[in-house]
Formats: structure tokens, C-alpha cells, sequence
């Protein structure tokens, strides 16, 4: 009898442990369904972003080669410049404007990725300069607001229609790159840091088309998504084609530079008053980045004097050893003279011979 009753004292000790179970599983799920609609769409989105976020970190892990400028360099120099998409250099990054079976242009590539949430932007400030905290990241349904970009909104996904992205206006970029020396390994490089993509847009009267800088994206979180897409590198040659990591880690794009890092903060527009004088500014920074890129390991116009002789034409070296040999000629002629003039003066007049011994 008295193992009766342990049995049913455990049953009924499992039988509670069950019923709380149950209570608290009853409850979570009214808590859910009890939720606003909107909270509920900020937790699926949420959700969303961190499935996302594995996705560009597995993107990250599948590109290994990509090289991060260090912290700390002896040597660096910051400039931006107006990539146009007019020149024959850049205009692989406009092409095509709308996409064509896998084909896509840069800005297109660009605008899907941001708006699934792959790459985080950032906001174009009035002073031009780019910040990559939290705070300053942009929503995409802000920027497409903003801009009159016209999108469908469904469960919380936003969606835009190909013809309605405005890759055709975007005929410019901002890039910042840094020049810098890398004393670990000796090594001159020049590294994109980030890209703004510029709308041109023509008011209502048929004037000069304003720019609209979009947002700044880092180029270290669009460069492991660059090396799928391809761009065109020759109008002769169709099949000439190259990866978009490689376009920008070969500096393949052309572009004026607007600006450099100095201590006013100030553009080459604010202290170059005329045109002439921006040229002028623009021509000098292109020839100081040159010079110190050539002239690292020492200035190539002081020559050795063998590499002067290595240059020289055979006709050349053969009229030089010529002329050579007969001013030793008459070098050592003048020097028997002299002895002999010396020796006859001598109080002794004897004259004096040296003779070699072989050794």
C-alpha cells in the first residue's frame, strides 16, 4: 500500500509539471498573437537582417583576398574625386542602364543590395565628409522617399520594379581613396574607401542639371559582392571584360579630384578662385602623388655611371673606347717627357731603372 501511493504522489507531481507547461506555451503564444501588426513586421524584418547578415559574412568568407589598408602607415594621402560616367574609362559603370539578363550596372548592383538589406548605407552629410556609425546609416524606403523613387510596400517588404530604379540619371560618382606607403612591405598602394552615387537631375526650365548625392556606401562591405559582376573595359573589343573588384583594385576609373583631407577641411572650389587655378591645383596633387610613387626608394635621376654606359649605342661605345685609348697615348708620352726631363736635372744625371720581378 505504501508503494500505491508513492506512484500516485510522482503521477501527480508530473501531471502539475505538465499543466505549467502548457500554461506558459498557452500564454507566450497569446502574447504573439496579441501584438500589434506593426511590432510584428519589426521582428520579421529584424529576423530578416540577421539572415541577411549571414549571408554577407558566408559572401565575406568566400572572398579571402580582399586587403585591408592598415591603421597605421607611415605615409597617406586622402582624396575624392568626380568619377564621370561620360568617359570612355568609366562608362563600363553605366552600362547597361537597365539590366540585361544578368547584366547589371553598378549603381543597379548597388541599389538591390541595399535594398535586401545586404550592405548597410550611409548618409551624404551637407559638408560632404562620410561617417560610418550606426547613427548615421540610412533606411532605403527614407532614401526612396526622398528622392520619388516609386516602390511597392507588401507584408513589409519593399519592392522596386527594374524600370523604375533611376540608373539612367546616376551619371556620376564621388570616390574617396587613399594613397598610401606600407612600410611592412615596402608597397605603394592606392585603396578605394567608399563610393557615393550621384543623381543629375534637369528642373522644369531645361537648365543645368543638379547633382543628388544619394548615400556613401564602404567599399569594404560592397567588395565582396563586386568580384560576380563584370564590366567592359573596351568599346573595339566587346569581349574585353573584367571583374568590378578588379576595375577598383587596378584604378581603372578616371576622375577629377574636389578634394582632399587637410587641416581647414576646406574643397579645391573654396580656395582655388578661378578655373584655371583649380586646374593648376588638381595637375599639382596628380604630380605629387606621382613623384612620391616613383621616387620611394630614392630619386631615379641620380643614375649610376655604368647605367649611362649601358644606354650607349655599340657605334658609340666603340668611339669612346677610341677616344679613350689615344688620350692614354698621349697621356703617358707627356708623363715619359717629364721623367726624362726630371731625370736629366738631377745633380747625378744618373739614370734610374726599375725593373719588375714575377712573383
Amino acid at each position: 500500500m505504501r508503494t500505491k501511493r508513492i506512484n500516485c504522489k510522482c503521477v501527480d507531481g508530473w501531471w502539475k509539471v505538465w499543466m505549467l507547461m502548457a500554461f506558459f506555451t498557452l500564454h507566450s503564444s497569446l502574447v504573439t498573437f496579441a501584438q500589434p501588426k506593426v511590432r510584428r513586421q519589426q521582428a520579421q524584418q529584424q529576423q530578416q537582417q540577421q539572415q541577411n547578415q549571414g549571408m554577407t559574412m558566408r559572401a565575406r568568407l568566400m572572398f579571402p583576398t580582399a586587403v585591408e589598408m592598415p591603421e597605421h602607415v607611415v605615409w597617406r594621402r586622402d582624396i575624392y574625386r568626380e568619377i564621370d560616367l561620360n568617359k570612355d574609362a568609366n562608362a563600363g559603370l553605366y552600362y547597361p542602364v537597365e539590366p540585361i539578363d544578368r547584366q547589371l550596372n553598378l549603381f543597379t548592383y548597388v541599389f538591390k543590395l541595399a535594398l535586401n538589406g545586404y550592405i548597410p548605407v550611409y548618409e551624404y552629410r551637407l559638408d560632404g565628409n562620410e561617417v560610418f556609425t550606426d547613427s548615421a546609416k540610412v533606411q532605403m524606403k527614407t532614401v526612396l522617399d526622398n528622392y520619388h523613387i516609386f516602390y511597392e510596400e507588401k507584408d513589409g517588404k519593399i519592392r522596386v520594379e527594374n524600370s523604375d530604379i533611376p540608373s539612367a540619371e546616376v551619371k556620376m560618382y564621388y570616390l574617396k581613396e587613399s594613397a598610401y606607403f606600407d612600410d611592412a612591405n615596402s608597397t605603394f598602394h592606392r585603396k578605394v574607401q567608399c563610393i557615393c552615387p550621384v543623381m543629375l537631375r534637369e528642373d522644369d526650365f531645361g537648365g543645368e542639371a543638379s547633382k543628388y548625392p544619394l548615400f556613401w556606401v564602404k567599399y569594404s562591405d560592397l567588395e565582396p559582392f563586386l568580384s560576380r559582376q563584370s564590366v567592359m573595359t573596351s568599346n573595339l573589343n566587346n569581349a574585353a571584360t573584367m571583374s568590378l573588384e578588379d576595375y577598383f583594385t587596378l584604378n581603372r576609373y578616371e576622375g577629377k579630384i574636389y578634394k582632399t583631407n587637410n587641416m581647414l577641411g576646406k574643397t579645391l572650389a573654396q580656395y582655388c578662385p578661378t578655373d584655371s587655378a583649380l586646374a593648376k591645383e588638381q595637375k599639382k596633387i596628380e604630380a605629387e602623388l606621382r613623384a612620391f610613387e616613383e621616387n620611394i626608394f630614392g630619386d631615379k635621376a641620380k643614375k649610376d655611371s655604368l647605367d649611362s654606359i649601358a644606354k650607349l649605342d655599340p657605334k658609340q661605345l666603340k668611339a669612346a673606347k677610341k677616344k679613350g685609348g689615344r688620350k692614354g697615348r698621349t697621356a703617358a708620352v707627356k708623363s715619359g717627357k717629364s721623367k726624362r726631363s726630371s731625370g736629366g736635372s738631377s745633380p747625378s744625371g744618373a739614370k734610374i731603372t726599375v725593373r719588375r720581378q714575377r712573383h
